[in-house]
């Protein structure tokens, strides 16, 4: 077994259909484990790993784990592949976009009263583990005025001091031994996804590990936004192309040319103001029924850029074997968004194929942490842990 001495390594929670992965991956990291409750996204996880040469580290010692809840979850128990190498170098990153719900306006934002809160289990795992860093990602709705008290909670918890208890009371806290160095707000299209996506990351450093460093948070990759016109464009071309030359012929043509002109003079009437992005994605819960864009605010968003939110298309194939070209290509918004569009929009990379029926795979991709707001995250992670390691004069 070749040598793991050098890798920076991390153990994900929630970690959905891959998008924290993919980025923290891209970033330098190397998972040691990933804990997933839904069985489609475990097996996404699963056989994505299987099937990407660039993932031959994690083939030979991740911890893909089956379908667990993390407050199931057991590293003494779980981790077979990554168990040894973890006793013997400890963690450098634990990261998790843990539920969004209990703080979106969506989910009502009960918060810590909302059984769907995995903060305190990431904290238990955070005093288990002793990662050298820790990120969490959640909904910018937590940074609302509401959740001050339990924002500061969790603060006081990995680093220590006071925070408000529910009587009322101020509690102190000795804290887990970390510098909360950051917690804020990130927007997706500032790092090329072509979507309105902020997401509130919190990234915290451990006490000896941030001695005299600092911390740099991530700064935009992207002046200007990408357009959904851009993102989509090859993949629309290659939609509508399947259709040229047919009995479809002029109608293809015509419904392309129309969604491209959709798109892109939405793109020119917001420049400088942000572009022709997409709406936030939303993957929905199980509790509701299909598949759809968003809701109506999102929908009529989507309208603008020649797009249909009424639901998800069909695959290529599954659409010319099924004849759902009406609903998904020629309506009278426009074509419906396929699963592996979604994916652009969420800025999944080509090739990273959702399991599940239509409907489990828009939810994956729907719920996902963008890879590149991810990488530009575990960058800035990194950038620590190598400068504390060379500080220390150590490969570990």
């Amino acid at each position: 077994m070749a040598s793991t001495e050098s890798e920076f390594t991390s153990i994900e929670i929630c970690a959905g259909a891959g998008g924290q992965a993919i980025g923290l991956h891209e970033a330098g990291f190397r998972h040691l484990a990933l804990v997933e409750i839904d069985p489609h996204a475990a097996k996404t996880l699963r056989d994505n790993i299987e099937r990407h040469g660039k993932w031959d580290w994690e083939r030979q010692h991740c911890d893909v784990l089956p379908p667990t809840d993390v407050n199931d979850f057991n590293p003494d128990e779980h981790l077979v592949k990554s168990g040894e190498r973890l006793r013997d170098h400890g963690l450098d990153l634990l990261a998790g976009g843990v539920p969004c719900p209990p703080f979106s306006h969506a989910g009502k934002q009960l918060g810590k009263d909302d059984e769907r809160d995995l903060f305190p289990r990431m904290l238990e795992l955070v005093k288990d583990l002793k990662p050298r860093a820790v990120m969490i990602e959640n909904v910018r709705g937590i940074m609302d005025p509401k959740f001050q008290d339990y924002r500061q909670y969790i603060v006081a918890r990995l680093q220590g001091g006071a925070y408000r208890g529910e009587d009322g009371q101020e509690v102190e806290e000795d804290g887990l031994g970390y510098i909360v160095c950051k917690w804020d707000v990130l927007e997706a299209s500032d790092f090329g996804v072509p979507q309105l996506r902020p997401r509130a990351i919190l990234v915290a450093i451990r006490e000896d590990v941030l001695q005299g460093l600092e911390y740099k948070w991530p700064t935009p990759t992207h002046k200007d936004p990408v357009s959904v016109a851009d993102a989509l464009g090859p993949s629309m071309k290659e939609r509508y192309g399947r259709y040229f030359g047919g009995v479809h012929d002029q109608r293809a043509k015509d419904a392309h040319d129309r969604w491209l002109d959709a798109a892109t003079t939405r793109d020119q009437e917001l420049k400088g103001k942000g572009g022709g992005i997409a709406p936030t994605l939303v993957g929905g819960s199980k509790k509701h029924g299909g598949a759809d864009l968003g809701p109506s605010r999102a929908k009529a968003a989507w309208k603008t850029l020649g797009v249909s939110g009424l639901g998800v298309a069909n695959d290529m194939d599954t659409c010319a074997k099924k004849g759902t070209e009406d609903r998904d290509l020629f309506g009278p918004d426009g074509p419906m968004l396929t699963v592996q569009q979604a994916a652009i929009i969420q800025g999944f990379p080509d090739g990273w194929e959702f399991t599940g029926g239509k409907t489990a795979q828009y939810r994956q991709v729907g719920n996902a942490f963008p890879p590149p707001v991810a990488a530009a995250v575990g960058e800035s992670i990194i950038k620590v842990l190598k400068a504390a390691r060379k500080r220390d004069g150590k490969k570990r």
